[in-house]
C-alpha cells in the first residue's frame, strides 16, 4: 500500500513538473477560471499518460517546493465535475495528506488521475471560460497545451511512475509512527484507533456529546494511517460515527439554523468498507434535504444581509449587534439560496473579500457555507 506522504516527497524530490506530475500553490474550482484551468490540467495529464497514474500536488510553492499546505478539501463529488465537463473522463481522486509541520487545519492536496480508456482521447465536453468544447490538451514539459490530435499516444512514463510509487510503499514503522503522532496530537479530544482486517489502521478523535441518547462528535479528525490520508476534518460540524469489523461509517450534520438558532441537518454519509484482500472502498451518499423557511421572514433577513454587506463594503464600523448578524450572514445567504433566492449565492461570493478582511471567524463561516454548497451542487 502506498504511503501518500512518502509519494508526495518522492514526487517533489525526484522530478520537476513534467508529463505525469504537476504542482500548484492552490486551486479554486469555485470560480469559472479556476475550474477551467483545473479541468485543462486533468485533461492534459490523462492524455499524456494513458497507462499509468498522473498526479497533481497542491499546497506547494512553485519556486522552491516548500510545502505550505492548503485548507482541508472534502469534495467527494469531484468525479461528478470531471464527468460533466470531459469526454472520456479519467478516474480522479482527491486526497488530503497531513504533514507534521503544518497547522492542524492545513494539508497537502493530492490529485490522482488515471485514464479510464487508454485508447480514446480525453477532451472538453463543452465550453468553459476561454476554452472551447472539443478542445484536447496534452502535457508539453511542465505546461498543459492545446493540441490537434493526429498522432498515436505513446507510453513513456510507466516505468518512472512505477519506480516512484514503489519507493513510497508503507511499512510498519511508518504506520506505528503515524498512530503515535495522531494519539499525541489529539490527546485532548479522546483519540481512538481500530485495526480493520488485521491490516488497516483507522484513528479518530473528537469532542463527544450525547443528545437524546445519541452520540455525536465535534472538532472531528479522522485518518487512515496506512496511507497517511486525512478522511475528515472539521472544527464546526457535528458528526456521528459507527463501526464494526468490516466498515467505518461517518454521518455529517451541518448547522443551518435560522437567525442564530442551532438546527442540524444531515448532509452526507461516508462508509469505508475494508476487504479481506488488503483493499478498501469509500462510498459517499448525499442525505441533504434543504430546510424550508417562511418566505416573508426570509425576504426580510435577505434584505438585512444585503444592507449589512453594503456597510461592510463601505468600511462603516459595525455595532455589536451587527457584528453578531455578520456571523450569520454566510449561512442565511445559503439558506436563502435553498429557498429559491437565486441571487443569494452571487451575494455570498461578493462578500468573500470583505469577510476575509474583517476577521478570521466570519471568513471560516463563509468557507463552511461554500463547502456545503459545493457538495450539494456537484451531487
Amino acid at each position: 500500500m502506498i504511503n501518500k506522504r512518502l509519494l508526495i516527497k518522492n514526487l517533489l524530490a525526484h522530478n520537476d513538473e513534467n508529463s505525469f506530475y504537476d504542482k500548484k500553490r492552490k486551486i479554486n474550482i469555485g470560480e469559472k477560471e479556476g475550474k477551467a484551468k483545473f479541468l485543462k490540467h486533468i485533461c492534459a495529464l490523462s492524455n499524456s499518460n494513458p497507462n499509468n497514474n498522473s498526479y497533481i500536488v497542491i499546497g506547494v510553492e512553485d519556486e522552491d517546493n516548500n510545502i505550505v499546505g492548503v485548507d482541508f478539501f472534502d469534495d467527494s463529488k469531484i468525479q461528478n465535475l470531471i464527468n460533466a465537463y470531459l469526454t472520456n473522463p479519467p478516474v480522479v481522486q482527491y486526497e488530503n495528506i497531513p504533514f507534521p509541520h503544518l497547522p492542524d487545519d492545513k494539508v497537502v492536496g493530492l490529485v490522482t488521475i488515471r485514464a479510464k480508456n487508454n485508447r480514446e482521447i480525453t477532451s472538453l465536453r463543452k465550453n468553459i471560460w476561454k476554452y472551447y468544447g472539443g478542445s484536447v490538451f496534452f502535457r508539453d514539459g511542465s505546461m498543459s497545451m492545446p493540441k490537434v490530435f493526429d498522432i498515436e499516444i505513446k507510453d513513456v512514463n510507466s516505468n518512472i511512475v512505477s519506480a516512484i510509487e514503489n519507493h513510497a510503499q508503507n511499512n510498519i514503522q511508518y504506520t506505528l509512527d503515524g498512530v503515535f503522532d495522531f494519539m499525541n496530537k489529539r490527546k485532548d479530544y479522546n483519540p481512538q484507533y481500530k485495526v480493520f482486517k488485521e491490516y488497516f489502521v483507522m484513528c479518530w478523535a473528537g469532542q463527544k456529546k450525547i443528545v437524546k441518547n445519541e452520540v455525536f462528535y465535534s472538532r472531528v479528525d479522522i485518518e487512515l494511517i496506512n496511507e497517511q490520508v486525512r478522511l475528515f476534518f472539521s472544527t464546526l460540524d457535528e458528526v456521528s460515527i459507527e463501526y464494526n469489523d468490516d466498515s467505518f461509517k461517518i454521518v455529517e450534520y451541518v448547522n443551518l439554523g435560522f437567525q442564530g438558532s442551532d438546527k442540524y441537518f444531515q448532509l452526507e454519509e461516508t462508509i469505508i468498507n475494508f476487504g479481506n484482500n488488503a483493499n478498501y472502498t469509500i462510498d459517499t451518499r448525499l442525505l441533504f434535504d434543504p430546510p424550508q423557511y417562511d418566505k416573508k421572514v426570509l425576504h426580510h433577513v435577505y434584505n438585512s444581509n444585503n444592507a449589512l454587506l453594503e456597510r461592510l463594503k463601505k468600511g462603516i464600523a459595525l455595532t455589536k449587534h451587527e457584528e453578531q448578524d455578520l456571523k450569520n450572514l454566510p449561512v442565511t445567504y445559503l439558506i436563502s439560496y435553498f429557498n429559491a433566492f437565486p441571487d443569494a449565492i452571487d451575494k455570498l461570493l461578493e462578500a468573500k473579500p470583505y469577510l476575509k478582511a474583517h476577521n478570521k471567524e466570519v471568513y471560516m463561516l463563509y468557507k463552511e457555507a461554500i463547502r456545503i454548497l459545493r457538495k450539494v451542487k456537484y451531487s
